[in-house]
């Protein structure tokens, strides 16, 4: 069931600087962050015709910050731990050694774990969720 948003589409600003001072966009890392995108996304939804250029720029920019929000979301849930480590790492040009800055543990951390011979902690678990801005328990799952 759809509700509707909080913020109303005649309250917004027509201009982007004013709009930014809404919400300013940036990357989203986390559910807050997603939600509080979304509700000013779709109070803009559906008046496409009344927008300014300013609006219309603000929420295409929004939307495209929700749809890269969702596309990894939906693939860290399709993978398991280290399968979505894996795929991290390459999206961030990272390899072992990376993996065990990030960590902040000894450069052999990182590789023995992308060849299944450590696990990931719960503490490596916070470290990496905080670095890709993912759910720390995403890294724990089997697989």
């Amino acid at each position: 069931m759809k509700t509707q948003p909080a913020i109303r589409f005649r309250s917004l600003p027509t201009d982007y600087a004013s709009l930014c001072g809404v919400l300013l966009p940036r990357p989203i890392h986390d559910d807050v962050g997603h939600h509080n995108t979304l509700e000013v996304a779709d109070s803009l939804a559906g008046f496409e015709d009344q927008m300014t250029t300013d609006q219309h720029d603000y929420f295409d920019l929004l939307c495209e910050l929700i749809e890269k929000y969702e596309a990894r979301a939906a693939t860290s849930a399709k993978l398991g731990s280290t399968a979505l480590l894996k795929h991290l790492l390459n999206e961030h040009g990272l390899s072992g050694a990376g993996l065990s800055r990030i960590l902040g543990k000894a450069t052999s951390l990182g590789p023995m774990i992308l060849r299944g011979e450590r696990n990931i902690t719960a503490d490596h678990a916070m470290c990496l969720g905080k670095y890709f801005g993912l759910r720390p328990d995403l890294f724990l799952r089997e697989g």
